[in-house]
């Protein structure tokens, strides 16, 4: 294999590498102020689509981990950066909430359930029949379907919870119409993250907790992975994919002296 260049810019994920559970992993609050000290550009990723960038930057905060608001880039960032510029100024149903519905307001989408150019589903803990049969009716009317991720469950305190992918499957086999992904492991979710921070995908690294999302999304983008060892995959599990992580560690704190 060729020589990869040296470490230039970093993303990672949040969820399962620098918290889990609500709280923080064993240094991670370290992690990120020495990436901050390095002054190497940064982006913590999320397929979560319920919350706005400032909203995760207090959740953060209260954990002792202190990002600013512009170094969170989220499933629903890059929907409505990737719906900007496929259809600038367009028209979109949505279901979701303030972390989907402020990035298209942001990009000068009107949502409206009248003729619009896309339904567009999103995160949300409150599902509701009305709004997916509203869903179903506007795509088979001809409106262009959009999820901002594949996850088909989300953790909650009292277990797995249905998420987008699983709303997206009923809605495709009630339309016969799948949807486009946008975040991971699409791997427009990482070029839309490099993107905003200026930075090469040579000389950039992801940090992730999943095989199937994290990893292949940054394979798939030309990146360096790294897969942490404190969320989903194991050491074990990292055996039954055809492709492979760069390097696995236990954790982010496995890297501090790497910045």
């Amino acid at each position: 294999m060729s020589e990869r260049k040296a470490i230039e810019s970093w993303l990672t994920d949040m969820d399962g590498v620098l918290v889990h559970e609500g709280v923080p992993v064993p240094g991670a609050p370290e992690f990120v102020a020495k990436m901050q000290q390095s002054g190497k550009p940064f982006l913590i990723l999320t397929n979560n689509s319920i919350y706005t960038p400032r909203d995760l930057q207090a959740r953060l905060s209260r954990m002792g981990i202190e990002v600013p608001e512009r170094a969170i880039w989220t499933s629903a960032l890059a929907t409505a950066q990737f719906l900007a510029d496929q259809r600038p100024d367009g028209t979109a149903y949505v279901i979701g909430e303030a972390g989907l519905t402020t990035a298209l307001h942001a990009v000068g989408y009107v949502l409206t359930d009248y003729a619009p150019d896309y339904v567009v589903l999103g995160e949300t803990r409150t599902y509701s029949f009305e709004a997916i049969t509203k869903a179903i009716r506007l795509i088979n009317g001809g409106a262009r379907f959009i999820c901002t991720n594949p996850d088909v469950t989300g953790p909650s305190n009292a277990g797995d919870l249905p998420a987008a992918g699983s709303v997206a499957a009923m809605i495709s086999k009630a339309t016969g119409v799948d949807p486009y992904f946008v975040g991971k492991p699409n791997p427009m979710m990482m070029r839309s993250a490099l993107n905003t921070i200026e930075a090469h995908s040579e000389s950039t690294a992801m940090i992730g907790d999943r095989m199937d999302t994290d990893v292949l999304c940054g394979l798939e983008a030309g990146l360096q992975t790294i897969l942490v060892l404190t969320g989903i995959s194991t050491r074990a599990e990292t055996e039954r994919y055809p492709y492979r992580p760069s390097r696995i560690v236990d954790s982010v704190a496995d890297l501090i002296d790497e910045l």
